[in-house]
């Protein structure tokens, strides 16, 4: 991936998740409402933590921050970053990447162009999910 020039311009595709067209959900509703399925919707709390820092994150794949508020800072200790943030640029992109993966080894694969929309069938039961950065329908 690009990262930003001295400029500070990058690249999108570094700090942006991919996300459904507004038709992409009225197509699962309609589906849904046309086959008989059941529909519901969950919200992730707290997904972007449960992300994994992205390989171009930070210097050399480390990401360092100064000490929380609250607490004293040590010359003597360097805080590195385990997980993004939500203010960091990437942190819905990495959330988008570690929510792919997982998804793609439990057998679900996108819905043609849509990297945001997933199908899977389980024992018989067609699945559709649509996923907009941590809630999906």
């Amino acid at each position: 991936m690009k990262r930003k020039n001295a400029d500070g311009v990058g690249n999108y595709d570094d700090a942006f998740s991919p996300v459904p067209a507004a038709s992409g959900f009225r197509t699962i509703l309609s589906l849904a409402t046309q086959l008989d399925m059941f529909t519901d919707h969950v919200d992730i709390s707290q997904a972007f933590v449960q992300g994994e820092l992205l390989p171009g994150d930070g210097h050399n794949g480390n990401v360092y921050i100064s000490a929380p508020p609250g607490y004293e800072e040590d010359p003597l200790n360097v805080y590195r970053l385990l997980k993004p943030l939500y203010r960091m640029t990437s942190a819905a992109r990495a959330w988008h990447t570690t929510m792919s993966a997982f998804l793609q080894r439990e057998g679900c694969e996108t819905v043609e162009f849509e990297k945001s929309m997933w199908k899977v069938t389980i024992d018989g039961h067609r699945i559709l999910l649509g996923a907009h950065i941590d809630d999906f329908v």
